[in-house]
């Protein structure tokens, strides 16, 4: 396991990017921020990739643009034939290659919604979940300033309804783990990483196959994400009582909560009120809309409607010599 990619799953706001910059530090592993562009590419890709074809996509990406990442870098590893997890692959090897380093990772939230792609991409892969009591996580994502995330027809606009996306995604990464075994799989509390940082830091890398290093809890101050609105906690040390449901949530707002995802919180060993009444037609009509709001995303996607949404950000690779030219500019992501 100590080459194979290293996914750290989790729902949203439950602490995957404090665990993804301590892993970062590690002298071995490169996991850049969130990456977004897997289910497009492979969706766009199926089957064999054409290098050519590829590539043009890939100087449409913003993602690449924000990690200082070069299409022609990507390029010079691509072969006619590649499988479309190859080629996807090939990025995330070059962002890390770039960085020194020859393993690399990945952690996007919104993965959570494509777990049986991730595990057929990448089918050596190791998966990192991390788990966080919901009614924390749910505080957390309710308070991030409007405008930061893409709201779908599932979005979670309250604690039930967040209640719903937390139960769906953690029974969905549970079911991978089953799926790929206790070799590839492991799980991880949030409150565990906060409340020792170091010990349980260890205990990922032992997970992982990687060499703990002190330098990855140096992170305070040392990574990019801290700048972003709804990262600030990156700027301070891990602490315990960051979020706390017990007298922060409204009880309304806990029953909700409850009565959907109840029965797994208690599965997960967090205390829960006495079994109250169930509201399971939440998740159903929850999982119906996800569901259709990803199958208009992959229609969308497959169609010249896809190019037409994400002009080519920078000159072609054979006019950049691998340089910086396709660095300086921004856009925002488009599905």
């Amino acid at each position: 396991m100590s080459d194979a990619p290293l996914i750290v799953l989790g729902v949203r706001r439950s602490g995957t990017t404090l665990l993804r910059v301590m892993l970062d530090r590690a002298s071995t592993l490169a996991i850049p921020d969130e990456s977004y562009f897997v289910p497009q590419l492979a969706r766009r890709h199926a089957g064999t990739v054409d290098p050519d074809a590829f590539v043009d996509d890939l100087r449409r990406l913003p993602t690449l643009v924000e990690w200082g990442l070069p299409p022609a870098v990507v390029a010079a590893r691509l072969r006619a034939g590649m499988s479309t997890g190859e080629a996807i692959a090939a990025i995330f090897a070059a962002y890390a290659s770039e960085r020194g380093k020859p393993r690399w990772g990945d952690k996007t939230p919104l993965y959570m919604q494509h777990l049986p792609l991730l595990e057929r991409l990448f089918p050596t892969a190791c998966f990192i979940h991390l788990i966080r009591d919901g009614r924390d996580a749910a505080l957390s994502f309710l308070a991030v300033p409007p405008g930061i995330m893409t709201k779908g027809w599932g979005y979670p606009r309250d604690a039930r309804g967040f209640a719903c996306q937390w139960a769906t995604e953690v029974r969905a990464a549970r079911a991978l783990g089953a799926r790929v075994g206790a070799a590839r799989y492991h799980e991880v509390r949030y409150e565990t990483l906060v409340a020792d940082p170091e010990a349980e830091l260890r205990h990922v890398c032992r997970l992982a196959a990687l060499v703990y290093d002190p330098e990855m809890l140096g992170y305070v101050g040392q990574t990019d994400s801290a700048r972003k609105e709804h990262q600030q906690r990156l700027n301070d040390p891990p602490r315990v009582g960051v979020r706390d449901w017990r007298t922060e949530m409204a009880p309304a707002d806990v029953t909700a909560f409850e009565a959907v995802a109840g029965d797994l919180l208690d599965e997960l060993g967090y205390p829960v009120s006495p079994a109250g009444r169930r509201d399971r037609r939440r998740l159903v009509a929850y999982e119906a809309k996800t569901r259709a709001w990803r199958a208009v995303g992959a229609v969308t996607q497959r169609s010249p409607l896809w190019r037409r949404r994400h002009p080519i950000l920078g000159p072609p690779v054979s006019d950049t010599g691998g340089q910086a030219a396709d660095r300086p500019l921004s856009g925002v992501r488009r599905r």
